[in-house]
């Protein structure tokens, strides 16, 4: 009775069609209808609800169910369906993807199970229908973006109408085809043919039979799509939101989106110039909005900061970004700017995008940043004119005429109070040059003060002199704007504006300010959302803040006349990276016997702390950089430290150089003499890494020699295990026993487990090297003991893997599976994706071992997709990890008798020797 209501979606039901619906042909007498529903009104109504108020109205010969208040998931099925629909329609596949699977989520076993009659199963019967439509949906979206094994995964268990089903039986055929399986997929074919004819006496439909025709002539365009679309997963789109009301651009703006001449193929460049405060970022934020839709691979958006007193965006910098924009692994890219500039024209190169550089300095900033796509446009904002550019477009912003400045300032508090005085309107709009930024933030403090007159607002503004130095146009200049809108904030409000000024990054969440402040963090996000509202500061994404740059040069300015707020607000920001950076690294306490502890109840844990710290990206060198300008020496030391095992860990090498090599020039200023041999040694172990092992072993002898003279036991341990893995990197395997066995024993003493657990990891592989793999696998045992003690996971997984090495090697299968699969746990957890590539192909390597060649094919190929998820520029060991997981899928390909597949593979492995052999020439 409820479903045959609820599912009718508010609409009047009569008797017979309940009775028909519930009992089918049979149904009782009508009068049992109001002792069901009588029963569910005082299930589902509040006690004492009148008939009248109820959930089920009824009426002459009718009920209905009110729908108000009342969600149903077959409603959120079909509205959630449609949306990933219309998504597939418009090419985004992978989003496509995601949408389907939440949408057949929604679907728990069988729908209205147990229900009996003819209405329960109709919809019984639609909504299975509907779920196999979806279902089909995205599997095809499966194969278009060439995620063939997930298709055929979930295409395995066929039964009842699947097995019928020529649309999903279609679709399985191109997954087959699309890995290389063109002969399964043809017998795939035949198999139902003949299953329909013997079963049913029908033959294969039109859409199948054409299936088969392109496998037959290997049409893979038919078959899997465009190439282009099956590889993109996603599309980027960094646009900030757009701006409100641009009023007198209305040229300019339609010379921004002016199509591109016919017929061209090259990239169009489009510059804007003019002043600071001029409006160049709204224009061309506009612009990019109504391009977008013509730029389907993605739209970027960069900003250059080239007249930032905090940052300054170099081209390699900048393109490192634009680079994990488009999906480039998470880790260490070239800092050499050639091989930058060519891995960014090698990404570019088939996507047609579009590129917002704001804030540029000159030419020779933008010319690597150009995309290679064929039909890609930049649009490039600056206060110079780039003459240098080969530009398509050129606009030169000036101030809004008086005209439009009066408009725009009419906009912002209104005409009735504009018409009221119209000459003191013209004489602030005069007053602000026609700036929009300046008309803003006026017209914002005319909006918040209803009481204040236009006229009074113009006095207080020409009666401040103030000027923001390097913004100046003619005699005018924006700072008595900016001065007049932190007058008018509250006490507290000036203070977070001061603070904000201070911040060690262009960026920030709502935690380096509250720290700052000394405030809870609801308290401060309620500040920060109340100078957003101001136009003060700016919120480019949700819980991302920052200060316009000329804002905070502002900010800055009115903090330096309250000097003693000033330290203390940026020691406190200082202070959180600190934490963050000492929270996350591996190292443990120990590892930080000087300076202060971290704070409690800043991070909730180490994942918490480092995924703070990914939000700040490539910003974190500058923190280090901040503090050294300030003189905040002890905190540029303490946090270049405390980042380094944050860095290696995820690839960052080069960031983690350039944050020691920046503390470690200034660190004779240092109060904390533990510095001077922790920063050593943290940048050898990061120049291990880097593969510079003449400068990592110089590095390595002289912080031990220093750490000796001062009786820094920490950093003697740590320089004696970092010269044992210097070693062992060049291999020379007794000598790195000998460095690490001293190691160990002193870091066992002072109980630094990280420190441990390393020295004991790196004399596990030199007697692995040397064929000794009982002492190899004590070696690694005693790892794990510290590795566990230490309570961090990255260390285990890596030590377990390598453990698994030497078992294999004895040919104890059973104890490698067992360490292996716990690697790969481990490695899943910590999303370290080569340490799980290589357990998985080790676990093929096993089932090998036990007699099963074709599960160790399955383990070679997962490893194999995890290692293309990986970068050649961001991971040292992505060839030998290539070179690696292909030999072992050879030896299974031999195991099962495809020879052909066999020297497939072990041509790949030679020719990606000789390419990194070719490589390593050129650099050389």
């Amino acid at each position: 009775m409820l479903v045959a209501l609820l599912l009718r979606q508010g609409a009047v039901v009569s008797h017979e069609q309940l009775l028909d619906g519930i009992w089918g042909y049979e149904p009782p007498a009508s009068k049992v209808l109001p002792t069901h529903v009588n029963s569910l009104r005082r299930a589902l109504d509040p006690e004492g609800t009148p008939h009248t108020e109820s959930v089920i109205r009824s009426g002459k010969g009718w009920y209905r169910f009110v729908l108000d208040g009342v969600r149903l998931d077959t409603a959120d099925l079909a509205e959630q369906g449609e949306v990933a629909l219309r998504i597939k329609e418009s090419g985004r596949l992978a989003l496509a993807t995601e949408q389907l699977a939440g949408t057949l989520g929604l679907f728990r076993g069988e729908p209205l199970a147990g229900l009996e009659g003819p209405f329960a199963r109709a919809e019984r019967d639609r909504l299975a229908e509907r779920r196999r439509a979806l279902r089909r949906e995205r599997l095809e979206c499966l194969v278009l973006l060439g995620r063939f094994r997930e298709a055929l995964d979930d295409l395995a268990d066929a039964s009842g109408p699947d097995l019928y089903d020529e649309s999903l039986l279609a679709l399985r055929i191109r997954a087959l085809y699309g890995c290389n399986r063109q002969a399964e997929a043809l017998n795939t074919y035949e198999d139902m043919r003949i299953r329909l004819r013997d079963e049913l006496g029908v033959t294969p439909g039109e859409e199948l039979r054409r299936v088969h025709t392109a496998v037959l002539k290997q049409d893979d365009g038919s078959l899997l799509g465009a190439a282009p679309a099956r590889l993109r997963v996603g599309v980027v789109n960094e646009l900030p939101g757009d701006v409100g009301q641009l009023i007198g651009r209305e040229v300019e703006l339609a010379q921004l989106i002016a199509p591109a001449a016919p017929g061209s193929g090259s990239v169009s460049i489009v510059t804007v110039d003019g002043p600071a405060g001029v409006g160049k970022s709204a224009l061309v934020v506009r612009a990019a909005r109504e391009l977008s839709a013509d730029h389907p691979d993605g739209c970027l958006f960069m900003d250059l900061h080239a007249h930032s007193t905090q940052q300054h965006q170099s081209p390699a910098r900048a393109l490192q970004r634009l680079l994990r924009s488009l999906g480039a692994a998470k880790g260490e890219l070239p800092s050499d700017l050639d091989e930058l500039t060519a891995a960014w024209r090698a990404a570019t190169s088939s996507l047609r995008l579009l590129l917002v550089l704001d804030d540029a300095l000159d030419a020779d900033q933008i010319r690597p940043l150009l995309p290679a796509g064929a039909g890609s446009r930049v649009l490039v904002a600056g206060r110079r004119r780039l003459a240098e550019l080969d530009a398509d477009v050129r606009v030169t912003l000036e101030p809004l005429a008086s005209g439009d400045a009066v408009s725009l300032l009419t906009h912002l508090i209104g005409e009735e109070r504009a018409s009221r005085e119209p000459e003191a309107a013209r004489r602030l709009a005069e007053l602000c040059d026609g700036l929009p930024l300046a008309l803003r933030i006026a017209g914002s403090r005319l909006q918040n003060r209803r009481t204040w007159t236009v006229k009074y607002l113009v006095g207080r503004l020409a009666g401040d002199e103030g000027r923001l130095g390097e913004l100046r146009v003619g005699d005018r200049s924006v700072e008595a704007a900016f001065r007049l809108s932190y007058d008018q904030l509250t006490s507290e409000q000036q203070r977070a504006f001061r603070v904000l000024g201070l911040a060690p990054t262009v960026e920030f969440d709502v935690l380096t300010p509250a720290a700052m402040l000394g405030r809870p963090a609801r308290d401060t996000e309620r500040l920060l959302e109340s100078l957003v509202d101001t136009s003060l500061v700016q919120e480019p994404r949700p819980g991302r803040y920052r200060l316009h740059d000329l804002v905070r040069v502002h900010a800055r300015r009115v903090a330096e006349a309250e000097p003693e707020e000033t330290v203390i607000a940026r020691r406190a920001a200082l202070r959180m990276f600190l934490d963050a950076g000492r929270m996350a690294s591996d190292w443990g306490v120990v590892a930080f016997p000087t300076g202060p502890r971290p704070t409690a109840g800043s991070f909730s844990g180490w994942r918490e702390a480092e995924a703070w710290l990914d939000a700040a990206g490539g910003e974190l060198p500058d923190v280090v950089a901040y503090a050294v300008a300030f003189g905040e020496i002890d905190h540029a030391c303490w946090i270049a430290h405390a980042l380094c095992d944050y860095f290696v860990r995820q690839g960052r090498y080069h960031e983690s150089q350039t944050a020691l090599e920046t503390a470690l020039a200034r660190v004779d200023e240092a109060d904390d003499e533990h510095m001077t041999t922790g920063l050593r040694v943290c940048l050898a172990y990061t120049s291990v890494y880097q593969h510079r092992y003449r400068q990592a072993r110089a590095l390595f002898t002289e912080g031990l020699c220093l750490s000796r003279y001062h009786g820094h036991r920490i950093d003697e341990a740590r320089a004696l295990s970092g010269l044992g893995s210097l070693a062992l990197s060049l291999g020379e395997a007794d000598q790195a026993i000998s460095h690490v066995t001293e190691g160990v024993v002193l870091s066992r003493r002072l109980g630094d487990d990280w420190a441990a657990a390393m020295a004991r990891l790196v004399q596990g592989r030199a007697h692995q090297i040397a064929g000794r793999d009982e002492e190899a696998l004590a070696c690694f045992a005693a790892a794990c003991t510290h590795a566990e003690a230490g309570g961090r996971q990255h260390v285990l997984g890596r030590v377990l893997s390598l453990a698994a090495d030497a078992h294999l090697h004895l040919g104890r299968h059973g104890e490698a599976r067992h360490l292996l699969r716990q690697a790969v746990h481990l490695s899943e957890q910590c999303g370290d994706v080569f340490f799980c590539a290589r357990s998985l192909t080790r676990l093929g390597t096993v089932e090998q071992g036990e007699g099963d060649p074709r599960a160790a094919l399955a383990f070679h190929r997962l490893a194999l997709e995890l290692h293309e998820s990986l970068s050649r520029v961001t991971e040292p060991a992505y060839d030998w990890l290539e070179m690696d997981i292909r030999t072992r899928l050879a030896h299974a390909h031999l195991a099962t008798g495809s020879i052909h597949e066999a020297h497939r593979q072990f041509q790949r492995v030679l020719d990606v020797y000789e390419a990194r052999k070719r490589r390593k020439a050129q650099r050389a």
